[in-house]
C-alpha cells in the first residue's frame, strides 16, 4: 500500500470518527450516548505528529467512552460491529493493526488486508477507568494537594490536550477540572522552581573557577531546564514529556525572549559564557514574575553573591514571597518543609512518572 501525503492525527482521527465510525454507530446502535475523543498517549494528541511519527503506534483511531453501567455489556458488541463494519483503509491508511507487540513495549504497527475483521484501534472506555489507570486516582473524588503534586504534568497535559469530536457524557467537564493547578498549589510550585535555581546558580560559577567545567555545563544545562520549567508554570502550560519539551517550551510567549539566552548557554564552553547568557534569561523570570502581580515588585537584575564573583538572581527572595502568598493550610505545610516540589521537579525516572503504581506511595510526601 502506498503510503498517502501525511495528515497530522488529530485532523485524520477527527475525519476517521465523523465518515466512519460515527455513521457505524448511529446505524447499529441508535440513541447511544458517548464520548468520542483522542486524548492520552501519542504525538499526535499533542499535535507534534510528523511523517516519522506514522511509523508505529499511528493512524486512524479513536477512544469512544461509555458510561460505566453499559460498558460490560456494550464494549465487546461495539469492538465487534466496527471490527466488521469499518473499511479496511481510511485516506490512504490502513485501520488494521498488528496485534500488541511484547517485545516493543506492545507497540502496534499497521496492517494492510483486504478481508476478515478489521483489528482497529478504537478503544472503548469509561471515564473513571481510563484515569484510574493512567493517574491512579479515583475521578469521583476532588484531588487534594498530595494528588496534584504527583499527578505527572506530562499526563495533564495530554488529558487535557488533544480533540473531543463527540461530547454525549461529559469528558470536557473533567477536563476543564484539570486544565490548571489550584491558585495556592501553582504558588507552591513557583516557589519551588525558583529555589531550584537559588540553590544552583552560584554552584554553576563555583565549579568552573577550580577548572572544573565538564561539571560547571552540567549544572548550567540543568539551570536552563529549571529556567524552562518556570516559563511553563508562569504561563499556566503543562510541559510534556522529555521527548516534546524543548518543541512545547519554543510555542511559550516567553520563548522568543529566552531561548536566544538558554541555546548560547548550552553551547558555552566556560562558566563566564554560561553565566552571561543565563543572568539575562534570570531577569527574564524576574519581570514575568513582577508581571504575574501574585507578590509585591521585586528586583529584575541579579546580584552578586555574597562577594563572590558570581551573579545570581533567586536570592532576592522570589521563593520566600511566593510562599508568603498560600493560604491553603495543607499546601502552607508543604511550604514549612523543604520545597521538593512536585514529581516532575524531583524525578527524572520514566517508570516513576509513567506507571501511577508508584503514585500512592509519592503521595504520603505531600501529607
Amino acid at each position: 500500500m502506498t503510503t498517502p501525503p501525511f495528515t497530522p492525527g488529530l485532523q485524520l482521527c477527527g475525519a476517521f470518527y465523523r465518515e466512519a465510525v460515527r455513521p457505524t454507530l448511529a446505524e447499529h446502535f441508535p440513541g447511544l450516548e458517548y464520548t468520542a475523543a483522542l486524548i492520552g498517549h501519542g504525538s499526535e494528541v499533542l499535535g507534534f505528529d510528523d511523517a516519522m511519527s506514522s511509523d508505529h503506534h499511528w493512524g486512524p483511531r479513536v477512544m469512544l467512552f461509555l458510561r460505566p453501567e453499559e460498558h460490560p455489556r456494550l464494549e465487546p458488541v461495539i469492538k465487534s460491529t466496527l471490527a466488521n463494519h469499518l473499511p479496511y483503509t481510511f485516506r490512504g491508511y490502513s485501520t488494521h493493526f498488528s496485534e500488541p507487540d511484547p517485545n516493543d513495549n506492545g507497540v502496534q504497527h499497521a496492517e494492510s488486508i483486504t478481508s476478515g475483521p478489521v483489528n482497529h484501534r478504537v478503544e472503548i472506555l469509561t471515564l473513571a477507568g481510563y484515569f484510574a489507570n493512567d493517574f491512579g486516582f479515583d475521578l469521583r473524588a476532588e484531588p487534594a494537594p498530595a494528588d496534584w503534586l504527583t499527578f505527572p504534568q506530562q499526563k495533564l497535559r495530554t488529558f487535557t490536550a488533544g480533540a473531543v469530536y463527540h461530547d454525549g457524557i461529559g469528558l470536557e467537564a473533567q477536563r476543564e477540572r484539570f486544565r490548571w493547578y489550584p491558585q495556592d498549589v501553582w504558588l507552591y510550585l513557583l516557589a519551588a522552581g525558583w529555589a531550584r535555581i537559588g540553590q544552583e546558580e552560584h554552584l554553576m560559577g563555583r565549579a568552573g573557577l577550580v577548572g572544573d567545567e565538564i561539571g560547571s555545563a552540567i549544572i548550567g544545562a540543568r539551570l536552563v531546564r529549571d529556567v524552562m520549567r518556570l516559563g511553563f508554570l508562569m504561563e499556566k502550560v503543562y510541559a510534556p514529556y522529555p521527548k516534546w519539551f524543548g518543541t512545547a517550551f519554543q510555542r511559550l510567549d516567553c520563548a522568543a525572549e529566552l531561548s536566544p539566552h538558554l541555546q548560547p548557554a548550552l553551547a558555552a564552553q566556560t562558566w563566564q559564557e554560561r553565566e552571561s547568557h543565563l543572568v539575562p534569561a534570570y531577569e527574564k523570570l524576574a519581570r514575568m514574575h513582577n508581571q504575574l502581580a501574585v507578590t509585591s515588585p521585586l528586583p529584575e537584575t541579579a546580584r552578586a553573591f555574597f562577594g563572590r564573583p558570581f551573579r545570581v538572581m533567586a536570592l532576592h527572595g522570589f521563593s520566600d514571597r511566593l510562599l508568603e502568598q498560600i493560604h491553603d493550610p495543607a499546601v502552607k505545610k508543604l511550604a514549612s518543609n523543604p520545597l521538593i516540589g512536585n514529581i516532575d521537579l524531583f524525578s527524572d525516572n520514566t517508570d516513576l512518572l509513567e506507571i501511577p503504581h508508584f503514585r500512592p506511595q509519592l503521595r504520603t510526601l505531600f501529607e
